[in-house]
């Protein structure tokens, strides 16, 4: 029998961090010290002893003084070469910026990444559709974007790593990053109700209403519920997916009891919504304020500045990537995290219309 032989605190939780990294737990980067030994219920000297075992085997690389160490996993898991699908939500989305930079990272990192040939409204959000076209599609992993609660729900059953860029996937084990945009939009409501709005709605595509509202648009229901507005469909609008049944709810809004506020959650759709508008002789911040749910580079070159909600792409791009080199290496990663949004105030809101 071998000789038992007790292990002191360091090296139990030199063993525990190196489990954590070679499973791909831990992400890029190592929490901070204190952070650690918060969670692990040790001392920082426990910490620092552990970091430094775990350093001189090569499965933490330090990074200078007050700065995280980076997570370094063995050689055996060596990246390969992984064919990324992004499947967009509409052509449109090829010329966003960040969408492109997306793609330069992906091959920066060494896998060959590609806009797919069909985008969800090319397949109109319908399931059968999406899961005939991706399993005739020789890709390695899938990145989804903004992809209704059914389609993620078929991602999820599948033995093909996804990745869902914004959409609804709350509780589904599949990868994905949201922003968090609820606190932004509730600090514009009550912006506009401080200045007297009652009359607040909000235009979303289908899959943001359909089956029931997505959790930022029930949260913007339930906000206007606590200032003792009584919501029903004249606050969230079915509205067809296109220019004229967009312009065709526009009409409906303005027939009988116009919107003093209106939330809309693109920026195409907000400059097709407040260019009609204008040509009605309906115009903002005058006669309808108006929020974007996004941020767009225009928006400064608007006279008035459009108010919008803004969040930065840096992270949503970097979270991607780190997915598929961690896909590449076998890890397994489902965890879903957020970036936080701002209400930028802009110049489209302003006083309810005498």
């Amino acid at each position: 029998m071998k000789p038992f032989r007790s292990l002191t605190a360091v090296e139990q939780l030199a063993a525990h961090l190196r489990q954590e990294i070679l499973a791909g737990s831990l992400g890029d980067t190592l929490p901070g010290v204190n952070r650690l030994a918060k969670e692990l219920a040790v001392s920082p000297k426990t910490i620092i002893a552990a970091v430094a075992q775990l350093e001189h085997e090569g499965l933490l690389r330090g990074q200078g003084e007050r700065r995280r160490c980076q997570v370094t996993p063995p050689a055996e898991k060596a990246q390969t070469i992984l064919r990324v699908g992004i499947i967009l939500y509409e052509s449109e989305n090829k010329n966003s910026s960040y969408k492109v930079d997306l793609l330069h990272r992906l091959q920066q990192a060494g896998h060959s990444p590609f806009f797919a040939e069909k985008t969800l409204h090319d397949l109109s959000m319908n399931v059968e559709r999406v899961a005939d076209f991706v399993k005739k599609s020789k890709v390695d992993a899938w990145i989804v974007c903004a992809g209704s609660r059914e389609i993620l729900e078929w991602f999820a059953r599948q033995s093909i790593p996804v990745f869902a860029q914004f959409g609804r996937p709350n509780g589904l084990p599949i990868a994905a990053i949201k922003v968090r945009k609820i606190p932004a939009m509730i600090e514009a409501v009550r912006k506009l109700i401080a200045f007297g709005h009652r009359r607040i709605v909000m235009i979303a595509r289908e899959e943001r209403r359909k089956p029931k509202p997505a959790i930022f648009e029930q949260a913007f229901l339930d906000e206007l519920e606590s200032h003792g507005i009584k919501t029903g469909p004249y606050h969230l609008p079915d509205w067809e997916d296109n220019v004229a049944g967009l312009h065709r709810c526009m009409d409906s809004l303005f027939k009988h009891t116009p919107p003093t506020a209106i939330f809309i959650s693109e920026s195409p759709l907000l400059i097709s919504a407040k260019d009609y508008l204008a040509q009605k002789g309906i115009i903002v911040p005058r006669d309808v304020s108006m929020v974007c749910h996004d941020p767009d580079v225009s928006f400064l070159w608007c006279d008035p500045p459009i108010s919008h909600i803004r969040w930065d792409s840096e992270p949503v791009v970097r979270r991607m990537v780190s997915w598929a080199d961690k896909v590449a290496r076998g890890v397994v990663d489902k965890r879903q995290v957020h970036t936080l949004a701002e209400f930028i105030e802009g110049g489209t809101i302003g006083p309810v219309p005498r």
